[in-house]
């Protein structure tokens, strides 16, 4: 795969270890050769890198496997997701899907990523639907445009709402920012 084809998301394998680009910036300076200014994160290790490669410069694609799989359980330290075809059970570490915790609800239906055979992160979907348990009552008056409030979700997670918002009501959040996007009818 060449370096001009770099994008957000893409995932790259770097000294055997697999990638995926968090941000990627194409650049030509006025002298020189052209570079692509990325900012990468190891699949394996969480570690985030920024690193230039030249235009036209070659790398591997990594051996990766998604999986749609569903949020069982969680056990001691592990989460269990199984595989809805064939019932497979897959554990992974809380610490390796700490970033998808907040909204991890039981039979959510989610992709699972595989290097090499082994289960390494979770990729959820876009939106999810969860309920508010607790936040401070709604006031007659409150609109769309009045400001927010913070709530906290089913799984113990604070985020802002409209003021308009009760407790017991579902909303639907996004996943890439963590924000309220809107109530659910």
């Amino acid at each position: 795969m060449d370096t001009g084809d770099f994008r957000k998301n893409l995932k790259i394998e770097i000294d055997g270890e697999p990638w995926v680009i968090l941000e990627a910036t194409h650049v030509k300076p006025g002298k020189g050769v052209a570079f692509v200014k990325t900012r990468m994160k190891n699949l394996l290790t969480g570690r985030v890198l920024e690193r230039n490669f030249r235009s036209g410069d070659k790398v591997e694609k990594p051996d990766l496997l998604e999986r749609p799989m569903q949020y069982s359980y969680p056990e001691g330290d592990m989460l269990v997701f199984m595989d809805t075809s064939n019932f497979e059970l897959v554990n992974l570490t809380r610490d390796a899907v700490s970033e998808v915790l907040p909204y991890l609800i039981d039979n959510l239906e989610v992709n699972i990523l595989f290097y090499q055979g082994k289960a390494i992160s979770v990729d959820l979907p876009t939106f999810v639907e969860l309920e508010i348990v607790e936040t401070d009552p709604g006031v007659k008056g409150d609109t769309a445009q009045g400001g927010s409030k913070p709530a906290t979700l089913q799984t113990g997670h604070v985020i802002n709402v409209p003021l308009y918002i009760k407790q017991g009501e579902r909303v639907k959040v996004d996943t890439r920012t963590g924000e309220f996007a809107e109530r659910v009818k």
